[in-house]
């Protein structure tokens, strides 16, 4: 059994509504910061990537907080994105879920974070910037199918197994062109590690599980983040599971449990 509560954290900007997923038999010490995916345009609170993870591991005994952070201009998805200032764009996310982790870090001493898809890129820009401030860093990471390079390295043995019209099309080049240029609305921030981690210098990033869908072409930029991890020394796995991308959206379906599971056993390893 567990109970939600929503919240507000002060960040630098304002307040960020969170949501508390608080069991009444709290088995693990260390909580979890969950991030949503959506584009960098679209989730929240109710969203079901947010809300059935943390359900799940509120459940077996976890404390989970969510967040609704400010998102970048919906164009949809062929929209063309104007450059400049937005509301939600870079770094507008990266503050929200940097605040709210350090929010979290002071109530429970340490956490663990973990998001999916574009929720991955800011945890993963997020754990950056708090390795080269200096702040306590989280005991895990975990990033779920994330999109954590500006332009998707080169990988023909994903590109050749995908099936499907619709794996075969989403996350193409101009797709991946539009939404990392709407989220920073600027050339140049492309480049920033804090927006797009790939690629950049990894050393004394924290133990990292990376889960990636077999049946989606942002399984490039999962597995490249995860052989730049190991190269900097990161404690790291890679696992890729038989579904698509979201998959951690879709309660009902076997490739869910199968996902939380995982997640559950990293966090668990490295409870201290």
């Amino acid at each position: 059994m567990y109970t939600t509560s929503d919240s507000i954290v002060q960040g630098r900007d304002g307040g960020i509504p969170i949501r508390d997923y608080l069991p009444a038999d709290r088995r693990f010490a260390t909580p979890l910061l969950w991030v949503h995916g959506g584009g960098f345009v679209l989730g929240g609170l109710d969203m079901k990537e947010s809300d059935a993870p943390a359900r799940h591991l509120a459940a077996a005994g976890r404390w989970v907080r969510t967040v609704d952070y400010r998102l970048a201009p919906n164009i949809g998805l062929f929209g063309k994105p104007t450059l400049g200032a937005a509301p939600g764009r870079f770094p507008e996310a990266h503050h929200d879920v940097l605040d709210v982790a350090e929010s979290l870090r002071l109530a429970a001493g340490s956490i663990h974070i973990g998001g999916a898809s574009a929720g991955a890129n800011l945890v993963a820009g997020a754990v950056l910037a708090m390795r080269d401030r200096g702040a306590p860093l989280p005991r895990s990471v975990s990033l779920a199918y994330g999109a954590l390079h500006s332009v998707l390295p080169l990988n023909d043995a994903v590109e050749s197994a995908l099936r499907g019209w619709q794996p075969r099309w989403f996350f193409n080049p101009p797709m991946m062109r539009r939404i990392t240029l709407n989220y920073v609305g600027d050339e140049g921030a492309l480049a920033d590690p804090y927006a797009f981690p790939g690629g950049a210098d990894l050393a004394g990033y924290p133990p990292t599980l990376s889960l990636d869908a077999s049946n989606d072409r942002l399984r490039i930029s999962g597995h490249a983040f995860n052989v730049e991890l190991a190269a900097a020394g990161v404690d790291t796995e890679e696992i890729v599971l038989d579904g698509v991308h979201g998959f951690l959206g879709t309660p009902r379906k076997l490739v869910f449990a199968e996902g939380m599971s995982l997640l559950a056993l990293w966090m668990a390893r490295h409870d201290g």
